[in-house]
């Protein structure tokens, strides 16, 4: 048996208050100043100058970077930190969802490594420890606060760059429900069928361990039962924070047994076309799955189950109510029915596929497949 690693913040704080108790904590650890990594969107409801305030109320000085795009790019990271550079800045802050934080984690790693983001693609390329980082989420979904997973769009080679690396952990997460009251129905949908997609691929992964599973299954049934509520009302209290914690444990799972095909077809939708991630995450979920029902049936039979699909002793009649939970659940918060509703065009599948299979996030799905058969799964998602 090989030796499993379980990855995770040293500290992780959740629930109404955490975003005051964080603060207190970058003054308690001595931080002088702060990149904050956001977006424009998220500095229009407030939120960002509600930090500020209160950073300087802690005697720590704050200096905002807005320039982070919804698929972050590698010229996003350089403009980070070149502010980074010329603000001596001691602590980052990513104040958002995945993007900010993914760009965070990524100008945190090259300003302790040096070189260029280009350089960490791939798993754990780094040498050093990146510079300390606090990840404060306002989104219920991505889980990039707490995991080691960073995902950047190469401009220049029109992809997503995977980059696995214990380095880019944060020192610690923020999951405060009162941030995400604002988020509105689509982002909602969007980010919490991303939440289910790393709870699925981590439980068929081929790294899954108990620790994952246990992880994964909660994350599935919280979902099923919570992410409606949210898409409905957004400032149903308990549905935000019961997302949170889904998406959360969804992100302990993945962190660690990694992800499948999915992501890996995402990311090339997401780069290619600039598409919104969670959205192309739901749309690719039930059709990937239906090719690994091939070998994955009493596991997606397990997760139907956690969907509240009929149990079924047959295996392949249990993967299929799956898959069918999925479609229902994907159709009920909205998610649009296949890739052409979202612009993608059927002359690029070759490449996307191709792109797919050089994608690292694929190398743990349950069953590897062949271009053709990626081009396939591109097909039958249309």
């Amino acid at each position: 048996m090989s030796v499993s690693e379980f990855h995770i913040p040293a500290l992780n704080l959740m629930g109404e208050g955490a975003l005051t108790t964080a603060l207190q904590q970058l003054q308690q650890r001595g931080f002088r100043h702060a990149l904050i990594v956001t977006d424009q969107g998220l500095q229009a409801t407030g939120l960002v100058t509600k930090v500020t305030e209160q950073l300087q109320q802690r005697d720590i000085q704050s200096t905002v970077f807005t320039g982070v795009q919804p698929n972050p790019t590698t010229a996003n990271v350089q403009a980070g930190l070149a502010l980074l550079a010329d603000k001596r800045c001691d602590v980052i802050i990513s104040l958002g969802g995945g993007s900010p934080h993914d760009c965070a984690k990524a100008i945190a790693l090259v300003a302790t490594n040096g070189g260029d983001i280009r350089d960490y693609e791939g798993v754990d390329q780094s040498a050093k420890p990146q510079l300390p980082l606090v990840a404060i989420n306002t989104t219920a979904g991505t889980a990039s606060e707490m995991t080691r997973f960073c995902i950047i769009t190469d401009e220049t080679r029109h992809i997503k760059m995977a980059i696995v690396d214990k380095h880019t952990t944060p020192i610690f997460s923020v999951n405060d429900p009162l941030t995400m009251m604002g988020m509105p129905a689509d982002l909602t949908a969007a980010t919490g069928m991303d939440a289910l997609t790393h709870a699925i691929e981590a439980y068929v992964s081929t790294a899954a361990t108990p620790i994952t599973d246990a992880c994964a299954i909660k994350a599935v049934s919280l979902i099923a039962r919570f992410l409606p509520r949210a898409v409905d009302d957004g400032q149903d209290a308990e549905a935000r924070e019961q997302m949170a914690y889904a998406q959360f444990l969804a992100g302990m799972a993945f962190n660690n047994a990694s992800l499948g095909y999915v992501h890996a077809m995402a990311h090339q939708l997401g780069g290619y076309y600039d598409l919104p991630h969670g959205v192309c995450n739901a749309v690719l979920l039930p059709h990937v799955q239906a090719f690994n029902a091939r070998v994955a049936a009493q596991r997606l039979t397990e997760v139907g189950l956690a969907l509240g699909a009929g149990h079924s002793d047959d295996t392949q009649q249990g993967a299929a109510a799956c898959i069918q939970a999925i479609e229902q659940l994907k159709d009920r918060v909205g998610i649009p029915k296949g890739l052409a509703a979202l612009g993608a065009q059927m002359d690029d599948i070759a490449i996307l596929a191709k792109n797919a299979l050089n994608d690292a996030c694929g190398l743990t799905n349950p069953i590897q497949a062949s271009q053709s058969e990626i081009e396939e799964i591109f097909k039958a998602a249309w």
